[in-house]
């Protein structure tokens, strides 16, 4: 059993004052691995205390240095790479090869990313040629509360983390109760480096504790929080009594729009995708949209894809997926595929309960229903699991429409080989990100929603702009 229960606040590791036990479980065998201490009030105090006080230094500082730090982290960083591979797939149950591969090497991808964004951005310029007076500086917005969850622990960490350092913020970091082990090794790696301290803290909580202590702080200037819509909204009208900024990544039901004409891998593609992380990522492809012509075809493929997806413990090496977070999540997925059961949509692989060969563990089935209709709950929810949702369609217009008609905007993929198809639905629709033909996004693509999937952007310079304020001079003397 690990035991980890002091926080990191003003450049130490400290002992909790009012912090209760939590304890972490496994969920590929629904035994505890960890002890950590929930925060109460007087580590949020301390904590956003020092980070207070270390911010006019930390603001001062030039960008190069700043950089420079980060620099140092990422070397650090590649050096834990195992122990935060290990971490998150004990806490939250990533297949260890998707840990090692992508949960921590997303930390190395952003943080990379940062430090070439952070090189080329004028923190400080002319406001245009003719204006030389006019002087516009980026600069911090202050105290960053920065609120974390489980699904991909090192990818939200390092966009906020990284952002917010080379921005001049400081900032007090509450990861999700559910994934705080690779969140303190990340902790020791700032440590490491050599921030100053109170530039960074971390203190564990759970949402009701530590988080909305956060989002109500009279000293906190801004939240950065990647979770639920429900939880956003939570936090939304907290900040307000401050007039916090408040930055919001949440969830989203994503439309894989599939044409005739897509090419011979999108199928396979869109499904894989889904069952990505065990489906707990919330750009997941969760509805694939499919011309009529092809839709009998496109289910046949899908199902028997799904059925090939192993499922198996986080601790074994292979391309399987694991077990999802906890016990609540597990009892909503079952939920949700009951409901699509019983509202009519027919089931093609998967269903409900554990596969067949395990019997302990929060594992789901990896699960395809076709002949969904938008009316159901399951192609309106977001499911959080391995679970894909068919539909058809006759035209682009009712592709487009049904892709639109929901309350989320955060990722849809369209594929087919109309060049001209492909641009029109990329400028229609309402998502804050498009990807076609199994293109990804690029370093430095900002990542963020429309509508209830949240606002503001994560990734480069984009997401360095999160964490600035925009101060228009007039009157600059000449230097």
């Amino acid at each position: 059993m690990i035991e980890k229960r002091q926080f990191y606040i003003d450049g130490a590791w400290v002992d909790a004052q009012d912090g209760t036990d939590h304890h972490v479980i496994d969920p590929s065998t629904e035994d505890p691995c960890a002890v950590i201490a929930l925060g109460g009030q007087a580590d949020t105090d301390a904590a956003v205390a020092a980070a207070k006080a270390a911010l006019p230094g930390w603001m001062a500082t030039p960008p190069a240095e700043r950089i420079a730090l980060v620099e140092k982290l990422l070397e650090i960083y590649k050096g834990r790479t195992e122990d935060l591979a290990q971490a998150m797939s004990l806490e939250m149950g990533a297949p260890i090869d998707l840990a090692r591969a992508s949960q921590a090497g997303a930390g190395t991808w952003h943080l990379s990313g940062f430090i070439e964004a952070a090189k080329d951005f004028a923190f400080e310029h002319e406001l245009n040629d003719h204006s030389h007076e006019d002087r516009i500086i980026h600069e911090a917005v202050g105290v960053a509360a920065l609120i974390t969850p489980w699904n991909w622990p090192m990818n939200q960490i390092t966009l906020k983390v990284g952002a917010a350092a080379v921005a001049g913020c400081t900032m007090v970091l509450k990861p999700s109760e559910e994934s705080p082990l690779s969140a303190l090794i990340f902790a020791e790696c700032m440590d490491a480096a050599g921030f100053p301290k109170g530039v960074f803290n971390l203190v564990n909580g759970d949402g009701a504790g530590v988080g909305s202590q956060l989002s109500a702080h009279p000293d906190v200037d801004m939240v950065s929080f990647t979770g639920s819509t429900r939880a956003g909204k939570l936090i939304s009208k907290s900040a307000a009594d401050t007039l916090k900024k408040v930055h919001l990544e949440l969830g989203g039901k994503g439309a894989n729009l599939i044409f005739a004409d897509a090419d011979e891998k999108a199928v396979k593609r869109g499904v894989l995708h889904m069952m990505q992380n065990t489906g707990q990522s919330c750009n997941a492809p969760s509805r694939m949209m499919v011309e009529a012509s092809v839709y009998d075809r496109v289910v046949e493929e899908a199902t028997a894809v799904a059925e090939k997806v192993a499922v198996g413990p986080a601790s074994e090496e292979g391309r399987h997926i694991g077990p999802v977070v906890n016990k609540v999540q597990w009892d909503k997925i079952q939920d949700l595929i009951q409901k699509g059961i019983d509202e009519g949509a027919r089931l093609t692989a998967g269903g409900t309960g554990r596969p067949e060969h395990l019997n302990r563990g929060f594992y789901v089935r990896p699960t395809v229903f076709a002949d969904v209709t938008p009316d159901m709950t399951i192609a309106k929810e977001e499911i959080f699991g391995p679970v894909l949702s068919i539909m058809k369609f006759d035209t682009e217009e009712e592709a487009l429409r049904i892709a639109n008609d929901t309350p989320y905007g955060l990722t849809n993929y369209v594929q087919t080989a109309d060049g001209a198809r492909r641009n029109r639905l990329a400028r229609q629709l309402r998502s804050g990100m498009v990807e076609m033909n199994g293109k990804s996004r690029s370093q430095g693509a900002p990542f963020g929603g429309m509508k209830q999937s949240g606002n503001g952007r994560e990734g480069g310079a984009y997401g360095i702009e999160d964490f600035l304020e925009v101060k228009a001079v007039a009157g600059w003397a000449a230097e």
